[in-house]
Parts: C-alpha cells; sequence; structure tokens
C-alpha cells in the first residue's frame, strides 16, 4: 500500500512516500480502508522527535483519520466490514499512523461515523474537538453555569473548546483578534475581546468581577502571574500548549485561594477517556454542530510539504487535510 513514513526522526524531509507492506490487525483489531487524515502540530513534534514515544520504523505518520472498515478481528465486536468510522489517536506509542491507504486502529479507539458527515470535515476537527473536550471536562471539571476564559478562541482548539463550554452551560469569555469577533460570538461565547487592546487585563476583569473559574490558553503564551490572578476562588488553569515556556508561579495567588494550574496532552489520555470525549463529538458532528473553519484538501503525497508548512507557521486557521485517493 502507499503510505507517508519516516525511516528515522527529523526535520520534514525525512518523511517519505511510496510503497509499504499493508498492515495487518489482530484478534481485536480493525482494519481501515482510510479515507481522509490530516496533520496536528503533535505529528511534527513525533517526527521531529520533540515529543519522545515508542515508534516501529518505518514508521507510518499521522493521527486521526476517517475511513471505512475493510474486516474484523473476532474479538472487535461491534464493527463490521463497510462501517463508517473514525480514530484520533495513532502514530504514538508504538501504534501505526493512519497516513496511509489502510490503518490498523484498536477497537477501543475506534469510534462511529454519524451518517451524512463529510469525512474531509468530520477528520478536520476530530483532534482539537478532542483536545478541547479534555481539557475543558476531564481535566478542566467544568460545571454549568461556570465562566470559562478562552484565549486564541478562534484557532482550531479554541473554536472547539468556545463550542463545547457553551453548549455545556458554561458563560464563555472568548480573546481573538478583533476580525475574529463575530466568529467567536457565532460559536457561542458571550463576550470577545481583543488580544491585542492595552486594557485587556482590566476589561477581563470588569467582565468577570467575580474571576474565571476555568482558564485555557490555546496559544501557549502561559503568563501564569497574570492568569492566576484573574481567578475566582477554587478557579482552575490548565495548560495545553507552550512547551518552551518558563512562566513565573504565583505561589500564594494560589494557594491561598484554592486554585489550581493543570497540564495535559491528549497523547496521554486513556482510551477511555478518548471514548467519553468521542461520545460527545459523535453527537455534535451529527448535529453538524463542529465544522471546520477552512480545510485545505491536499494528496496524500504532500504530507512532506504539509508538515514543512505548518512548522513554517503558514497554516494558521487553515486545517490540511490528506486524502489516500488523491496520490
Amino acid at each position: 500500500m502507499r503510505a507517508a513514513f519516516i525511516e528515522e526522526l527529523g526535520a520534514p524531509d525525512v518523511i517519505r512516500y511510496g510503497e509499504i507492506a499493508a498492515p495487518r490487525p489482530g484478534p481485536t483489531d480493525v482494519l481501515v480502508d482510510v479515507e481522509a487524515t490530516t496533520v496536528n502540530p503533535v505529528d511534527t513534534f513525533v517526527r521531529s522527535g520533540a515529543f519522545r514515544t515508542h515508534l516501529d520504523f518505518p514508521f507510518v505518520i499521522g493521527r486521526d483519520l476517517v475511513g471505512t472498515v475493510a474486516a474484523a478481528g473476532p474479538g472487535a465486536t461491534g464493527f463490521r466490514a463497510g462501517d463508517r468510522v473514525w480514530c484520533n489517536s495513532l502514530g504514538h506509542e508504538g501504534r501505526q499512523g493512519a497516513a496511509a491507504q489502510q490503518a490498523v486502529v484498536a477497537a477501543d479507539r475506534l469510534y462511529p461515523l454519524p451518517g451524512g458527515v463529510d469525512p474531509c470535515e468530520a477528520v478536520a476537527v476530530l483532534h482539537p474537538a478532542a483536545t478541547a473536550y479534555l481539557a475543558l471536562f476531564t481535566h478542566g471539571h467544568l460545571r454549568v453555569g461556570e465562566t470559562v476564559l478562552v484565549a486564541g478562541a478562534a484557532g482550531h482548539v479554541g473554536s472547539a473548546l468556545v463550542t463545547l463550554a457553551a453548549r455545556a452551560g458554561a458563560r464563555v469569555l472568548a480573546t481573538a483578534a478583533a476580525a475574529d469577533a463575530r466568529y467567536c460570538a457565532d460559536l457561542g461565547a458571550d463576550q470577545v475581546l481583543d488580544y491585542r487592546d492595552p486594557d485587556l487585563v482590566p476589561k477581563l476583569r470588569q467582565a468577570a468581577p467575580l474571576g474565571v473559574d476555568l482558564y485555557l490558553d490555546t496559544a501557549g503564551v502561559n503568563d501564569l502571574d497574570t492568569t492566576v490572578g484573574l481567578l475566582a476562588r477554587r478557579g482552575r488553569v490548565v495548560l495545553l500548549a507552550g512547551a518552551g515556556t518558563r512562566p513565573v508561579l504565583p505561589a500564594g495567588a494560589l494557594y491561598m485561594n484554592d486554585r489550581s494550574v493543570i497540564g495535559f496532552v491528549i497523547s496521554h489520555a486513556t482510551s477511555g477517556e478518548l471514548a467519553e470525549a468521542a461520545a460527545c463529538l459523535v453527537d455534535l458532528l451529527g448535529r453538524h454542530a463542529l465544522r471546520p473553519r477552512r480545510i485545505e484538501v491536499r494528496p496524500l503525497s504532500a504530507a512532506r510539504e504539509v508538515h514543512a508548512r505548518m512548522e513554517k507557521g503558514e497554516l494558521r486557521g487553515v486545517r490540511a487535510v490528506l486524502c489516500p485517493d488523491l496520490g
């Protein structure tokens, strides 16, 4: 089969496109004909070695897929040939990736795709939306009526955070570029503030006089000295970006107000946590409530180019979707 793969860690130019042996499913696995995959920042971290995880070379890159079941092992109950499915946890911890004509997925990491959902649109939102779910509920413990502040609300993860938080009954404050204010409001943000405004912090305090219950910074700025000061009592900061930041930790403001700072990466999510997120995503996909803002569909052979463009910052606001059938 054709695949985008690597035989060593390194820059985007280590990615090769060509023929490799087709995967063989085990008794609890499902063989999937891949219709669409995509490229996430974490895929570039795995390829470069910045995110260390077990890889077997040649290693097929890619985390997410939408496809059709080709065959299911005897222990992979609930799946049969022809089922439309998706997965967002391949390509790390010893699992081969999704950027190929076929992929093997463990049955407990594979989920149904609702009818009428476009595969390219679906694959574009899966990883950001699952990340948002875990940040809000698994790690952020969001409750109805709480105030959530999403910094970077117009991005892929940010827009999913706004959508999921608003639908969960939270009051959502968002920061974004002024040009993106309408987009964020349409997603469900109650108030959108310009992140470039020199008076942003006092305006946030005015918007949430009792403090913010949950703060999420998708840009990874991680200015904890400012952020912690915006929190309500027992407020939480969830860190999900900015691996290179070294912020000052205002310990007194944390422990004297029962506040907390929590970090997570979706790569460490358990299959049970992913399944819980998937149940929410399947419901929202079926309602057409999760849609990417903009996608760019390319052939699978463009994987090297797309990785390079992502690392140069050329894909902001765009989700690149790779389709094996296109080449």
